[in-house]
């Protein structure tokens, strides 16, 4: 197998990074109200009032509605809180299991805010997903903005999260493109949790200001410091363009390398490129 070392795949190396970073904001922060660490009660009020509706056993809070649980907050034009009543014997209150958040759902924790048309929180499985209809889902931190067509999962007992359908990671110049993207967290020594490997998946594509790749899959591994796409490779810096079937980035060493397809394949086994010279403008 032959390779080529391109300083040009560098391009991928702040991408992958940034959405990891992006991601870990999310985890470090805690946007689901399923936290087992949280033992605090969520809070509902709303302009128009809240509709008690105890045959179904369900909140209804209406009008610039607000829900609170330690330093999240979910506003909505309305949220419907679902509940269960814990011990009517003991007298020991209700539990909310469910919330959904509907109409410009914008939910708000310190150094971050998430955007979508509706939200809903499964306490009882640990699920948040927000999802799109007049506008994209979002979600935005000091640094970086993440946006998807369709919606943005966070699977707090899997430890991972997923934005669906156009997905777009991106700080400053530089931006992550792939129909899904998909971060997955683990804890350290010290109990936190981190990212510690990225899958980007269906038409990927990646650009900074001088530099684009595109590629069916990405892959970053935190451990090793290797960030690979792969299938179709396609690599631009200005004019000139390489193409393989599998570039490796290695953030340790800064080495990179594109990787041939296999004799049988389409392209004769072979990295292809077109270097077109600098034209001296005199």
């Amino acid at each position: 197998m032959t390779n080529y070392l391109c300083k040009g795949l560098n391009v991928a190396v702040g991408i992958f990074v940034l959405f990891i970073a992006a991601w870990q904001a999310v985890q470090a922060q805690t946007l689901n109200f399923a936290s087992t660490d949280n033992k605090q009660p969520i809070e509902i009020n709303a302009e128009e009032g809240i509709e008690w509706q105890r045959d179904k056993l369900v909140f209804l809070a209406k009008g610039n509605a607000h829900a609170v649980r330690g330093d999240v907050h979910v506003y909505a034009d309305s949220l419907k809180a679902y509940y269960r009543e814990k011990d009517k014997a003991k007298n020991k209150g209700t539990e909310i299991w469910r919330l959904d958040a509907i109409g410009k759902v914008r939910i708000v924790s310190p150094g971050q805010k998430a955007f979508g048309d509706k939200g809903v929180y499964d306490v009882d499985k640990a699920i948040l997903i927000l999802t799109a209809q007049k506008q994209k889902v979002r979600f935005l931190t000091a640094q970086d903005k993440i946006t998807a067509d369709k919606q943005i999962e966070y699977w707090e007992t899997k430890q991972m999260a997923v934005a669906r359908g156009n997905a777009v990671a991106q700080r400053q110049n530089r931006v992550l493109r792939a129909d899904v993207l998909a971060a997955y967290f683990r804890k350290d020594r010290q109990g936190k949790s981190k990212v510690y490997r990225i899958e980007a998946f269906d038409k990927v594509r990646v650009a900074t200001k001088d530099e684009r790749a595109v590629a069916d899959r990405g892959v970053y591994e935190v451990a090793t410091g290797i960030a690979v796409l792969t299938g179709n490779v396609r690599m631009w810096r200005g004019s000139d363009q390489l193409k393989g079937c599998k570039a490796e980035i290695n953030l340790n060493t800064g080495i990179s390398k594109l990787f041939s397809c296999p004799p049988s394949s389409r392209g004769g086994g072979r990295v292809q490129g077109v270097l077109q010279p600098t034209r001296d403008k005199k």
